[in-house]
This record gives structure tokens, C-alpha cells and sequence, in this order.
């Protein structure tokens, strides 16, 4: 078992190693990717590590991974540097490889763009702007003068010209000795490291250190010499009084905090202030009293005994400074000696031509003076305070060389252009952020990691080449599990790229018809990763295999009973699994249409597939098509039809609206039918509901329901709280009742609240009293003494027992009755209006057809003279 399991690992690695890309055996690159243990050998024993694990060597070893898979890329030309082509790395910051054609090309152009630039922008000669100009490395940008153009190939570490490429021991574009470079914070030592790419590691010798404040000293590495001992600092701080109560620390100490009160400058106020904010100045003047006893100190808050002299004694001039007097008492103001003042303006040009005066002299200068703007195409007489400034737009290229100026009334030093380039980069994904610029991109400053399939081995990439790149071989098992059926006794195999090898254990299917597959286990093997794709290989012999994996098992060989191609029942046939030929009876189709509702009634028939051979495709006839409208029952239940034809699965939701009045019938909402019914009981009462008042009158009132728009009965009808007018018979009384009283008050008396009509309702509620009575006499006596008036003008005895409603009825009748002069004269009315409309429909019609014809001319008319205008011009 184990030497089965070695030869499958040696035919592994041997298969991997095929598959390189370079233009060497395969036994070279598989060399230079055991290069890295040698490499650190020395670093490794001087540090007692079994690994090059630690963090300060990542950066190595990523490079490291990057040269041995192949994946080392010029950053300027994206094509990859193999192990013959002479090379250049940056020493500074990034430790990135270039062609050295394409470095010096490079350089070259961006020094000879720098010198270009310098001459138009600086008095200097070209000569000498060749010699100060710089360029800048396409990664990190660091600047490198023209000297330090590269000329010769060396090796990384510098030591050796045109380093070897055909030695399978020793890593390319390097000598194979110790790099012996100063290492970094100049501690005085050098790098242990064989000659490698990227930056040193940090220093591993061991050397006494102090922590950051003194207080311990500890032997450490020399690259991590530096330390905080985590007790406190303890150094006397910078005023000399308070020490340093922070913890140890790198650096100087902050400004001491202590807090105290101080006095000012002058001693006049005392403030609580930090210790290293001590000295101040109070915002008072000083306001002693000078030598010359008549004039106080001006100045602000100072030391003691820093007032000076009075600066109004001795000599003293005029305020134009043309006359001087001597001898005069401080306290006496100078005279205005009445000369010319003659200072020099603002504006450094011209004088002040005022008389001598005390103050200063006017702010702007408003001599009017003849400028010209900066760019030399405008003269105008202006005031010498304001600038001169014409409209006129640059129109000089900038050094970009792809944009105008465009400054109003520049004077030639156009300023550099502010335009971002945007052009796209040679890694065909990212656009130029920098400025507008002449020559050639930068090249795209992005990194892409390529790693394995399980990540634990990567490398960078420059931006654009990851799509050729071949991920780097990884010592790790895979992690990805079968999908076979056999993959918990599958063999494990290590991290690999693409899709995992097949399974080699016999398949064992067990086919419907209960027989096994016994080829090789052909199922489902895990996709490749996406993420990459490799450059194309060569051409490799193509066994063929009595397998693919991933495919289905093949038909069984064994005899079964197989049935027509309508899969009619009665017309089975005894054939060979494998055997694919098919026939037909002369039952009808029967099977399903499309609609997947219905069956075809043609005779038995082949269904068009693809798998069919090109004699069957002519044979075969399609089922007939369903042009019967859909009868499905819709879901949810709905009584709507579904409007379209015959068709599989279900039916469309329904979108027809539906119209619900609320339930007090206030309003009508309209309703989706699927949302309406996809609703339950209870949410379809909810969203009915109009949200207002219920507008249902209670059944023993004629007041409204005072809930809000519900369902069912009206709750409480018996508990109405509206207010209600309650009588006496003869309506005299009247008092205001809760409605539920008069209700319970009908009910006493013996009668419905129901049956009671709205106009007698609460009426002889209360009982009458003697002011009724009285009341009562008095209109009883009114209306006897209207009646005897009202039969007075009556008129014969013959009408008064006619009722009042037939005596209406005949007043209508006789108003209806209307004369035949009236008929005949309406009849003449209507006549005349009939006429009137006729002729003015035949007028309408008659102007109106010779409108048109004499449109129509018109139009002729024009479109002939067109033509002759057309005609011409020809």
C-alpha cells in the first residue's frame, strides 16, 4: 500500500513538472524551487529557526514564490522575465524586477521630459536642466537622478556583472554568494542572506540595548534593538521642575502638564495654567508711568523694567519728517511744518501730494496711469491701485501637449494642465489617474495575487498579466472532497490546480433495471477554480477511454422489453438496452401536448429531439398544437377565467379588480383579485374597512352608529349616547334625554322604538302640566275664530267637504290644459327652427366645398412653382 501510494506522489510531481511553462527541462525549474531553504540557510542557523516563517522575510520569500513559478512580470512591457534576460531592481521602497531595456528606456524618457519641463519653467539653460533632471521608478515612485541610469546588468545585490542564467543551482538574476549588504537603521552589520531579491531581513545578531528611557538594558536582536520596559519614563521634562509620568516610550517627552498658578509677563494677574504653558501675556496694557513723568507706557503686557525712554523726547520732526525741532517739551504736540507730504504710496510708486498731515497717508493709489494686462494685448488708462485684466483666452498648448490654456490674459507661464489623463494603462483594466501628462503612462501601480487552491502558497503579479500566470505548486493535500461516490475511499492527493484527477475504483452503479456498471468510476469530479486561466499547453496524445468523468453511466446491455416510440401500451418489443432503434404501431399518439394539459390524437409518432439521427428527424412529426382556452381551476380560488390559451404549469396570478364596498357602505375599495384573496377572513375584513365613522343607523334609533367603520351588527344599539328632544303631547315641554333613555322610556310606555316614525319620536314622553292646559284653551280659541273666517270666504256648501289634496289635483289639471291657438303657435316654433338649421347646414356645405377646391388650386399652384424654381437652379 505505501509504495502504491509513492509512485501515485512521484507521478504526481512528475506530471506537475511537464507542465512548466519555461523554455528549460523540467528538472531546472524544479531546482530554483528549492532554492529558498539554501537561501535562508545561514539566516535560518544564525537565528536557530527551522522555517522561513517570520514575518520580516515574507517579502523575500514572496518573491522567492513568484521567480521559481515563473511569474516574475516586467511592470512597463507585462511580458514575463525569464531567467536569461538581463534585469534591473529598485533599491529604495518596492524591490520590483525590470527588463533593463525597458528600465533605461523608461528613465531615459521621463529624465528627458523633466529637462524639457525645467527649461520652460526655469531661466536655465538645457544643458544644464539635462543635468538636474530626474526620474522617478514606475512602482513607488521614488526619484533616482539621470546619473543613476542603469547601464550594466548586475546581480541583486550589486557585486556581480551579467550574473549567470544557466546555473539550476543558483537562483536567476543572482551570483550565489552573501548578499553582504548594509542592513537598514545603519546598525553596522550586513545581510546574511545569500544574494536575493527584494528588501533585507532585519538584523539577527545579538547586541546589549537600553529600553526607550535608560532605566533597563536587555540583550535582543540588533533588528529589534528598541523597546519600552513598561515602567514609567522618569525624565526631568523640559521646565526643569516636574518628570516624566508616562510610561516608557520612543521619542521626546510630552510637554509637562502640571498645573499651577502663574503670573504674566508684568505681574499684574495670576491664571491656573499647565506647566509648559506658564509664561503668558495679560491682554491689559502696561500703563506705567515713563521717565519723563507726563506720558504712561504704551505697550502690552512685558517684563518689568522694559518700558524704555519716552519716544517723544529729543529730536522730532513734522509728521513728513522735512522739518526737525529741537528742544521741544514731550508734552507738546510737533507742528505741521505745511510742505508737500511726499511719502511713498502703497503702491511704491508714486507720492503722497497732500500737505504735511498727522496719520497715514491714503490706502490706495488713484492715479490714473496707462497699464497693459499681463498678456501684452490691452492698454488702458486705470486708476495705478487696480489691476489690468483683458478677456482674451490662452490658447498656448500646456505640457501636456493635449490642452489648450484657456487663462484669461495669461502671461505666458501657463500653469501645469489640471486635466486627469484617463487614458488606459497597459494592463488593459485601470485608466491613468495621474495629471494630463506628455509620453507614456505610468504603468498600472496595482498588484494581483495568484495563490493556490487552497491559499496557503502566492504570489504578486503586476496589474494585466495574472490571465498568464500559472498558480505556484503548493505541498498541502487537497481539501476538496469528492463528488464521486466513492469519496471517502478515494486516495488523497495534494493541492493542485484545475480540476482534481479522476477516480480510478470501479463505478458499481446500480442501474434502474437493477443491474451494475463495471467500467471505471466516471461521476462528477470538482470544477476548476475560475479565478485564472492557463496559457495553452501542448497538444498531448489523446488516449481513448471507456470513460468520461462526469457522464452518466452507459445504457445497460442486458435485454429489456422496450416500447414503441408513442409509448404505447400492447406494443412493447424485446431489444438490447444499448440498441436505440425505435418504431412506431398504428395507435394514436396519445402523448402530452405542450399546454401539458391535453394529449395529441395524431397516430403513433417520433417526438423531435436532438439526439434523434438525421432518417428519424425526416420521419418524425411534432404533436399537434392546443389552441383550447385555458380550464384551469386558478390558485388562489378565484371565479375568474384565465385569459390565456392552453399552457403548462400554473396559471398567471389574477390582476382583474374587484370592487368591495366597506362594510358600513361608505365608499367602495377596489381590490387586486390575487391580493384580495390570498387575504384571510379576518385581514379582508380588515382592509374593507374605510377607517371613518360607521354610516348605519342603530335599529331602535334613527341616530348613526358611533364606532368606526365594522363588520356585522352595529355593537351597543340599545346604549346610544346621542341627545334627544323629549316632549309632552302637546309639545309645550321639552327637555334633552340620552337616546337610550327614550328608548327605555318607549318600552315603559308599551310601544317599539322601532314602529315609532322620526317626527313622533320622544314625543309624550313627559307629562303635560297646567301651563300646557292654559296653553291649549288659548290656541283652541285662535284657530275657531280662523276657521269662522275661513268659511265666510269660502264658497257654496257645495265645496266645503271637498278634501285639499283633490282641490290641488284640479288646479295642476287645469294648468295643464292649454288652448289650440297655444298648440298651433308651438307647432310654427319648431317648423321654423327646422328650416333655419337646414339652410344653414347647406350653406356650411356649399362655402365649404368651394373652400377646399379653392385650397386645392392653391396648393398647385405653390407646388408648380416650386418645380420651377427646382427646374432652375438645375
Amino acid at each position: 500500500m505505501t509504495s502504491t501510494n509513492d509512485d501515485h506522489r512521484q507521478r504526481q510531481f512528475s506530471d506537475s513538472d511537464s507542465e512548466s511553462d519555461h523554455g528549460h527541462a523540467g528538472s531546472s525549474s524544479l531546482l530554483h524551487a528549492d532554492l529558498s531553504n539554501s537561501i535562508f540557510k545561514s539566516y535560518l542557523e544564525f537565528t536557530n529557526q527551522s522555517s522561513p516563517s517570520a514575518s520580516d522575510l515574507s517579502k523575500i520569500q514572496s518573491f522567492l514564490t513568484s521567480s521559481s513559478s515563473g511569474a516574475l512580470s516586467c511592470l512597463i512591457c507585462l511580458e514575463r522575465i525569464k531567467p536569461s534576460h538581463p534585469t534591473w531592481s529598485c533599491s529604495s521602497l518596492c524591490f520590483a524586477v525590470f527588463h533593463l531595456a525597458c528600465i533605461q528606456s523608461w528613465s531615459r524618457q521621463s529624465s528627458d521630459l523633466s529637462a524639457a519641463r525645467a527649461t520652460t519653467r526655469l531661466p536655465i539653460s538645457s544643458q544644464h536642466a539635462s543635468e538636474i533632471s530626474t526620474w522617478n521608478c514606475p512602482k513607488c515612485r521614488v526619484q533616482y537622478s539621470r546619473s543613476q541610469i542603469p547601464k550594466h546588468y548586475h546581480c541583486f545585490c550589486g557585486k556581480l556583472q551579467d550574473p549567470p542564467s544557466d546555473d539550476p543551482w543558483v537562483l536567476p538574476h543572482s551570483c550565489g554568494e552573501v548578499c553582504n549588504r548594509p542592513l537598514k537603521h545603519n546598525c553596522g552589520h550586513n545581510c546574511l542572506l545569500l544574494c536575493h531579491p527584494g528588501p533585507c531581513p532585519s538584523c539577527p545578531k545579538l547586541i546589549k540595548s537600553k529600553c526607550y528611557c535608560g532605566a533597563v538594558s536587555e540583550v535582543r536582536r540588533c533588528g529589534f534593538k528598541n523597546f519600552a520596559c513598561n515602567n514609567l519614563c522618569s525624565k526631568r521634562l523640559q521646565c526643569g521642575v516636574h518628570k516624566c509620568a508616562q510610561p516608557c516610550h520612543d521619542g521626546p517627552c510630552p510637554p509637562c502638564a502640571a498645573r499651577g498658578a502663574y503670573a504674566c509677563r508684568c505681574g499684574k494677574e495670576k491664571q491656573e495654567r499647565e506647566c509648559h504653558d506658564r509664561e503668558f501675556r495679560c491682554e491689559g496694557a502696561c500703563n506705567r508711568a515713563l521717565k519723563c513723568g507726563k506720558h504712561r507706557c504704551e505697550k502690552g503686557c512685558h517684563e518689568i523694567g522694559g518700558c524704555g525712554e519716552c519716544p517723544l523726547q529729543g529730536k522730532r520732526a513734522c509728521p513728513c519728517g522735512k522739518r526737525v525741532y529741537e528742544g521741544m517739551p514731550c508734552d507738546v504736540t510737533t507742528p505741521l511744518c505745511g510742505a508737500t507730504c511726499d511719502k511713498t504710496l502703497s503702491c511704491g510708486l508714486h507720492r503722497c501730494h497732500e500737505r504735511c498731515h498727522r496719520g497715514t497717508c491714503m490706502e490706495t493709489c488713484r492715479i490714473v496711469v496707462i497699464k497693459s494686462c499681463r498678456c501684452g494685448s490691452l492698454k488702458k488708462e486705470v486708476p495705478c491701485y487696480q489691476d489690468l485684466a483683458c478677456e482674451r483666452k490662452c490658447q498656448i498648448m500646456r505640457d501636456c501637449g493635449r490642452h489648450a490654456c484657456k487663462r484669461r490674459c495669461c502671461d505666458g507661464d501657463c500653469p501645469p494642465c489640471s486635466e486627469v489623463c484617463g487614458r488606459k494603462l497597459r494592463c488593459k483594466n485601470h485608466k491613468c489617474p495621474a495629471p494630463c501628462h506628455r509620453g507614456a503612462c505610468a504603468p498600472c501601480p496595482v498588484m494581483v495575487t495568484i495563490s493556490c487552491a487552497c491559499g496557503e502558497t502566492h504570489f504578486e503579479v503586476p496589474c494585466g498579466t495574472e490571465m498568464d500566470q500559472k498558480p505556484p505548486r503548493c505541498p498541502k493535500q487537497c481539501y476538496i472532497a469528492r463528488l464521486c461516490r466513492h469519496g471517502s475511499n478515494s486516495k488523497p492527493h495534494k493541492c493542485h490546480y484545475g480540476a482534481c484527477p479522476p477516480c480510478r475504483l470501479i463505478c458499481d452503479e446500480e442501474y434502474p433495471c437493477g443491474h451494475k456498471c463495471n467500467l471505471r468510476c466516471h461521476g462528477p469530479i470538482s470544477p476548476p477554480n475560475p479565478e485564472f486561466t492557463l496559457k495553452p499547453k501542448k497538444k498531448k496524445s489523446i488516449h481513448q477511454t471507456e470513460y468520461t468523468p462526469g457522464s452518466p453511466c452507459p445504457p445497460c446491455p442486458e435485454l429489456v422489453w422496450r416500447s414503441c416510440v408513442g409509448q404505447h401500451v400492447g406494443a412493447d418489443r424485446r431489444m438490447v438496452c444499448s440498441d436505440k432503434t425505435q418504431f412506431s404501431c398504428d395507435n394514436l399518439c396519445g402523448n402530452p401536448l405542450s399546454c401539458g394539459n391535453h394529449y395529441c390524437t395524431k397516430t403513433c409518432h417520433a417526438l423531435k429531439n436532438l439526439s434523434a439521427t438525421p432518417f428519424q428527424k425526416e420521419r418524425s412529426n411534432s404533436c399537434e398544437e392546443c389552441h383550447l382556452p385555458c380550464q384551469k381551476e386558478r390558485r388562489p380560488t378565484c371565479s375568474h377565467p384565465c385569459p390565456l390559451p392552453c399552457h403548462p404549469g400554473e396559471c398567471p396570478p389574477c390582476k382583474v379588480l374587484v370592487k368591495r364596498s366597506c362594510h358600513c357602505g361608505s365608499m367602495v375599495h377596489v381590490f387586486e383579485c390575487l391580493y384580495y384573496n390570498s387575504l384571510s377572513e379576518k385581514e379582508q375584513m380588515a382592509v374593507r374597512s374605510c377607517g371613518g365613522p360607521c354610516h348605519r343607523k342603530l335599529p331602535n334609533c334613527t341616530h348613526l352608529c358611533p364606532e368606526t367603520c365594522h363588520p356585522g351588527v352595529c355593537p351597543s344599539p340599545d346604549k346610544c349616547r346621542k341627545k334627544v328632544f323629549v316632549r309632552c303631547k302637546c309639545q309645550t315641554l321639552k327637555k334633552e334625554w340620552f337616546c337610550l333613555d327614550v328608548q327605555a322610556a318607549h318600552r315603559n310606555a308599551g310601544s317599539d322604538p322601532r314602529d315609532i316614525p322620526k317626527n313622533k319620536y320622544g314625543i309624550g314622553l313627559l307629562p303635560c302640566n297646567s301651563a300646557c292646559k292654559s296653553k291649549v284653551q288659548v290656541v283652541d280659541s285662535e284657530l275657531h275664530s280662523r276657521k269662522s273666517k275661513v268659511m265666510e270666504e269660502k264658497e257654496p256648501e257645495t265645496e266645503k267637504n271637498v278634501p285639499k289634496r283633490k282641490k290641488r289635483r284640479q288646479q295642476v289639471q287645469e294648468g295643464k290644459q292649454i288652448s289650440r291657438l297655444q298648440k298651433i303657435v308651438a307647432a310654427m316654433k319648431w317648423i321654423l327652427l327646422i328650416v333655419t338649421l337646414v339652410v344653414v347646414l347647406i350653406a356650411i356645405a356649399n362655402y365649404g366645398y368651394k373652400g377646399l377646391m379653392w385650397l386645392s388650386d392653391w396648393m398647385n399652384e405653390v407646388e408648380e412653382q416650386r418645380q420651377r424654381r427646382t427646374y432652375r437652379r438645375v
